[in-house]
């Protein structure tokens, strides 16, 4: 039986990245890139929810 992938959405623009998961994949602190903003967001996906990561200024 194949599960069902689903691409990860870009959290700045809302476009498609190059990442796919499945709907019970969990990610946490996951560097996502995006190709078209050209932005990389730390990221946390869990039941299909991406959450960005703020990290605090160094």
């Amino acid at each position: 039986m194949e599960r069902q992938q689903i691409w990860v959405i870009c959290p700045v623009c809302s476009n498609k990245t190059r990442t796919k998961i499945r709907k019970d994949t969990v990610l946490v602190n996951f560097p996502l890139f995006c190709p078209k903003c050209k932005k990389e967001n730390l990221v946390t996906i869990k039941n299909g929810i991406t959450t960005i990561i703020k990290e605090p200024d160094a």
